[in-house]
């Protein structure tokens, strides 16, 4: 589409999980060459007083500039952004008027998307006539993998700080929450629905991002630190991967790892650190890995409870040798049973 000499509009899109400023080079390229940049006002440092909307004709550059911190980043590079007051018509007229007299003029897309102008501009260009100027709509930004947890993590803040039931949430009156969303991650798996999964792994998740931004209120750690935390670890014990150490199966690798790990944990005992309230073939596959090395023996049975145990535990020894879950086979074999049992209810 062509019209008046150079006339055109730049629609820039960007992330709002990107840190302000970080563009492609096709957007500062689009920006250096623009001769107006505009965005919405929105709030701005000086209109606090300023309540009302203004009209059309009175769409004008706010004097203290919006607070955004996009804009206020590309501003620190150097350029002129207008901030145009205002709803979406106001900004489209302020757009369109500036390119069909010719100029070049880009508008930075807020955290919002802004769908109400996108909107105004996909019907101006499917209307006839078609608008005297060139329009296109880049992305200035993209998200990166993991860019959504930017979002958990402000959704979390905002629910701690306005809502009255997360505010009033301890670690002590969440713990059952996470003991439940734990079990239903697991009902997920041995079901096979992924769907049912992905929701899960997300309440699982939600359980970490909630605890992590209620410590962060005590000033004992933040969401940052938690994945700090497990990043440095990961790292210093995948010394076959970040490292010179080499391991030739995964017999290797896990062997490295509890072997960087006793020289952190600096435990009396290969018991410490076994959470005791796992459900009991996972204790007891639990207890027999820590002490393969050892050489133990248990006390003859005096009782029929005693004797089951003990073939319990063997049944476990057993399937540690074959390379089974003892835990997993059971929960698969109980599925089954369950089946059968629906089954024949209703025959």
């Amino acid at each position: 589409m062509s019209g008046a000499p150079g006339g055109s509009i730049t629609v820039v899109l960007t992330s709002p999980r990107v840190a302000p400023g970080l563009l492609t080079r096709v957007a500062w390229t689009a920006l250096s060459s623009a001769d107006l940049i505009g965005a919405d006002a929105g709030p701005t440092r000086a209109d606090a007083e300023a309540a009302a909307v203004p009209s059309r004709a009175d769409a004008v550059e706010a004097a203290a500039g919006p607070t955004r911190a996009d804009v206020q980043a590309i501003v620190g590079s150097g350029f002129v952004v207008t901030a145009v007051v205002g709803g979406v018509r106001d900004h489209w007229a302020w757009l369109s008027d500036a390119a069909a007299s010719g100029q070049r003029v880009a508008w930075l897309i807020g955290e919002d998307g802004e769908p109400g102008l996108l909107r105004l501009v996909a019907e101006h260009l499917s209307a006839e006539p078609r608008p005297p100027y060139e329009v296109e709509i880049l992305h200035g930004s993209y998200d990166v993998p993991g860019a959504r947890l930017i979002d958990l993590v402000r959704v979390m803040d905002r629910l701690r700080r306005n809502c009255p039931w997360d505010q009033e949430q301890t670690h002590e009156s969440l713990a059952k929450y996470l003991l439940e969303e734990t079990y239903e991650t697991l009902e997920a798996i041995d079901t096979g629905d992924r769907d049912h999964l992905r929701e899960e792994l997300g309440d699982l998740l939600l359980q970490v991002a909630f605890h992590s931004r209620i410590a962060e209120d005590d000033d004992a750690f933040t969401i940052d630190d938690v994945a700090g935390g497990i990043v440095e670890k990961l790292v210093r014990r995948h010394p076959h991967v970040f490292g010179t150490v080499h391991a030739a199966d995964a017999a290797a690798v896990e062997a490295n790892w509890e072997s960087i790990k006793a020289a952190e944990k600096q435990r009396s005992s290969v018991l410490e650190g076994i959470p005791t309230a796992l459900p009991a073939l996972a204790l007891a596959d639990k207890i027999l890995g820590r002490a393969s090395k050892l050489t133990t023996e248990l006390p003859a049975p005096t009782s029929d409870q005693d004797r089951i145990g003990a073939q319990l535990l063997a049944l476990v020894q057993e399937s540690r040798a074959l390379g089974v879950d003892a835990e997993q086979a059971l929960r698969t074999t109980l599925q089954h049973l369950a089946t059968e049992i629906r089954a024949a209810e209703s025959s």
